[in-house]
């Protein structure tokens, strides 16, 4: 009989290894779970996991899915480092996207090279804002931070809506739910002629390897370590955790919300119903798919854009239904979680199970 033994100390073969096993355990187990739905389940994996890659002209879109993902996970992992619990990113996304498209509003019909990036400056003050609520409740009060931003995201959804249905609707929008539609110069240019890979997907890879450099090579950088690993040693140290609490998630809501923004003025080109598209929330998954480095998460998101895109091809293949997406998202996380045990733990064989074995 196995049981599990306490390592003399953490696997560090095990930190990188566990990602891969999840992806594998995945994988495997989405194939048992859609034939038992009475879907083709090994198809469906193909298709989630293997087509997106195997079409050339779906790796732009794959970039696409990625380059929120990857600014809302990097701001999420500076504050996982330090034990703060962002988990409201969608919210601090939305609201990034409703005060980006509130200057474009403010400037429809104006001609200037000034007006986009006034559209992301008001994306990230409007994410800044957002996550401002649970640093003054969590610093001030002791509130929760998990609860706090998780409510705002619901929060934030209605005011959406309510704006769109509104006071922001297209009137030439034939009673749509809309805004309308952002000009040529609110919007996000492509990096070539006629690509949908748009200037926010270099701008969030460098925006991750720089908070890589800071993380590394600042005393804020390991302030924010320290509180995390040792919170004793941090106030012994002199460091302060109500400042790494306002940090990271003022941090966090800044880049949410220019993710926000970035895909409001890109994919999207105006508001509608439809914009929350649960980034905010598969960032998680993705900060811990990549270890919490910046590095894994550009890799990281790169994995989960691939379930978004082949979840779309699966639905036309193989006929499964849209939340198949989420579903698979969440297996990952949860095979993710139960592999990291083995981190600390290995699997062992029981004294009575060796004897029958010897």
């Amino acid at each position: 009989m196995l049981k599990l033994e306490r390592r003399p100390e953490p696997s560090r073969a095990m930190i990188y290894l566990t990602p891969f096993l999840a992806v594998l355990l995945t994988v495997a187990a989405g194939m048992i779970v859609f034939g038992l739905m009475g879907y083709d389940g090994p198809g469906a994996v193909r298709q989630i996991f293997l087509a997106p890659l195997s079409h050339p002209d779906r790796w732009p879109e794959l970039l696409v899915k990625a380059g929120p993902l990857i600014l809302i996970a990097t701001g999420l992992s500076v504050g996982f480092r330090a034990n703060v619990w962002n988990i409201g990113a969608e919210g601090q996304y939305i609201a990034g996207a409703m005060a980006g498209t509130g200057v474009a509003l403010l400037t429809w019909g104006q001609e200037g090279p000034w007006i986009l990036p006034a559209m992301c400056l008001a994306g990230v003050l409007g994410g800044l804002a957002w996550a401002a609520i649970p640093a003054f409740l969590r610093t001030r009060f002791g509130v929760s931070e998990i609860l706090t931003s998780l409510m705002l995201t619901y929060v934030s959804v209605q005011l959406l809506f309510f704006l769109v249905r509104g006071p922001w609707k297209d009137p030439d929008g034939f009673n749509f739910p809309q805004t309308r539609m952002f000009t040529p110069d609110q919007t996000l240019p492509a990096v070539a002629e006629g690509s949908l890979v748009h200037l926010g997907i270099p701008i969030a890879a460098v925006v991750a390897l720089v908070v890589w450099v800071l993380l590394a090579r600042t005393l804020a950088g390991y302030e924010v370590k320290v509180v995390g690993l040792a919170p004793a040693a941090a106030r012994y140290g002199g460091f302060s955790e109500r400042r790494t609490i306002w940090l990271t998630l003022l941090g966090a809501g800044c880049l949410a919300g220019l993710a926000g923004i970035f895909e409001a003025a890109g994919p999207f080109g105006q508001l509608t119903p439809q914009f929350p598209g649960g980034y905010g929330y598969t960032a998680i998954i993705v900060a811990f798919l990549g270890r919490l480095h910046p590095v894994g998460i550009i890799l990281a998101a790169l994995v989960l854009a691939v379930t978004y895109v082949g979840g779309e091809l699966a639905q036309t293949a193989v006929g499964l239904p849209q939340a198949a997406t989420g579903m698979f998202q969440a297996m990952l996380l949860f095979f993710l979680l139960a592999a990291d045990v083995l981190i600390r733990f290995r699997p062992a064989l029981t004294r009575s199970a060796r004897a029958r074995a010897a």
